[in-house]
C-alpha cells in the first residue's frame, strides 16, 4: 500500500491563509460602517448591539432575511460585482423598516467554491455601501468555501438583519378608507423578476455587454442598477407621527406587496399613470409582450416603495421624504373590498 504524503486544508480546496486575508481587507469598510450601539468590531465568535446605547428604552426587536436572487447571475457572468452588496442590504432594510423597525446591524453569507479576494472584496464593500446608506451597522458575516458546491467563480449571498422598534409603534397602524397612497420611484428593476428578465433578454438575441437598447452604456450596467434603500426616507416619516404604513414592493410587484399592508376589508386604487414610467420596464414589457396584469405582479414598474397615511398629513409625509431627498408623488387611495384596482396604463 502506498503511503500518503501529509495532506493540508488547502489540498481539499480550501483556503483559510485567503479568508483570513479578506477578513483584514474588509475591515475598514465594516468600521465606516459603525453606528451607536455597536460594541466591538469583525473577528469575534458573536456580535454585540448594546439597545441602550441606540437610544432605545423599551424595544421590540425585528429581523429579516433575503439575497440578491438570479440578477446575481448577471453580475457574474459580466464581472460587475460592486453593487450587488447594496441589493442585498436593500432587500433585508426595506423590509424591516415596511414594520415600523429601524434596522440597526448586518450579517452577511458569502459562499463559493474557491474564494477570490478580488472579487469578495468588491461585493463586500459593496455591502458596506448599502449599510452606509441605510445607517445600518456591518458587524460581521460568513465566508464559506466550499469546493465541490459551487463551479467556476459562482458564488451566491445572503444577508440578514437586525432592527428595533420601541413597543406599541409597529406598522401597519390604523390605516382606513380613504388614505392616500404615496409612491416613493424605484431606482429599476430592483431585485426582483430576473429570471424572466434574463429570458426576455435571451429571446432578444442580446448579449449583457451590448449597447443597452433604451439607455447609454451597456444593458447590463442598466440591469445592474443597484437597488433603492428606502431607510432614511422611511424613518423621517415615522419620526413625523403620521405615517399608518409601508409597502415594500418586491417579488409579487404593486398587486402582491401593497395588500401585505392593509386589514382586512380595505383594497386600494392606483392610478398607473400618476408617475413615469423607466424605460426599462417600457423595453421589457415589450420585448416579452408583457400584460399589463402580468407586468404588475412581477416588476416594481417604478414604485419601489408605498407609503400610506390621511389626505391630511399627505403634506407631513411628503416633506420628510423631500428633507431626506427623496422624490414621491401621489399615486392612489385606500378603499372598501381587497386587492389592487388600477385605472390609466402602463
Amino acid at each position: 500500500m502506498t503511503k500518503i504524503k501529509g495532506l493540508t486544508y488547502a489540498d481539499s480546496g480550501v483556503d483559510i491563509d485567503a479568508g483570513n486575508k479578506l477578513v483584514e481587507r474588509i475591515k475598514p469598510a465594516a468600521k465606516s460602517t459603525k453606528r451607536p450601539g455597536v460594541m466591538d468590531g469583525l473577528g469575534g465568535f458573536g456580535a454585540m448591539f448594546d439597545l441602550k446605547a441606540a437610544g432605545f428604552k423599551d424595544p421590540v426587536l425585528v429581523s429579516a432575511t433575503d439575497g440578491v436572487g438570479t440578477k446575481l447571475r448577471i453580475a457574474i457572468d459580466t464581472g460587475y460585482l460592486d453593487t450587488v452588496g447594496i441589493d442585498l442590504v436593500a432587500m433585508c432594510v426595506n423590509d424591516l423598516i415596511c414594520q415600523g423597525a429601524v434596522p440597526l446591524f448586518f450579517l452577511d453569507y458569502y459562499a463559493t467554491g474557491k474564494l477570490n479576494i478580488s472579487d469578495a472584496t468588491s461585493v463586500i464593500n459593496g455591502i458596506a455601501e448599502g449599510c452606509r446608506q441605510a445607517n445600518t451597522a456591518l458587524v460581521g458575516g460568513e465566508t464559506a468555501e466550499m469546493p465541490g458546491m459551487y463551479e467556476g467563480d459562482d458564488f451566491d449571498l445572503a444577508g440578514f438583519s437586525v432592527g428595533a422598534m420601541e413597543r406599541g409603534t409597529a406598522l401597519p397602524h390604523n390605516v382606513s378608507n380613504g388614505d392616500i397612497l404615496i409612491g416613493l420611484p424605484s431606482s429599476g428593476i430592483h431585485s426582483n423578476g430576473y429570471s424572466l428578465v434574463r429570458k426576455i433578454v435571451e429571446k432578444s438575441g442580446l448579449t449583457w455587454n451590448d449597447d443597452c437598447p433604451f439607455g447609454e452604456d451597456t444593458l447590463a450596467k442598466h440591469l445592474l442598477e443597484p437597488t433603492k434603500i428606502y431607510v432614511r426616507p422611511a424613518v423621517a416619516a415615522l419620526e413625523t407621527g403620521k405615517l399608518k404604513a409601508l409597502a415594500h414592493i418586491t417579488g409579487g410587484g404593486l398587486t402582491e406587496n401593497l395588500p401585505r399592508a392593509l386589514p382586512e376589508g380595505l383594497g386600494a386604487n392606483i392610478n398607473l399613470d400618476s408617475w413615469a414610467r423607466l424605460s426599462i420596464f417600457d423595453w421589457l414589457i415589450a420585448q416579452a409582450n408583457l400584460k399589463q396584469s402580468e407586468a404588475l405582479k412581477t416588476f416594481n414598474c417604478g414604485i419601489g416603495m408605498i407609503a400610506i397615511c390621511s389626505a391630511q398629513d399627505v403634506d407631513v409625509i411628503t416633506a420628510a421624504f423631500k428633507h431626506e431627498k427623496c422624490d414621491s408623488m401621489i399615486i392612489g387611495k385606500i378603499t372598501e373590498g381587497s386587492g389592487v384596482r388600477y385605472t390609466g396604463s402602463l
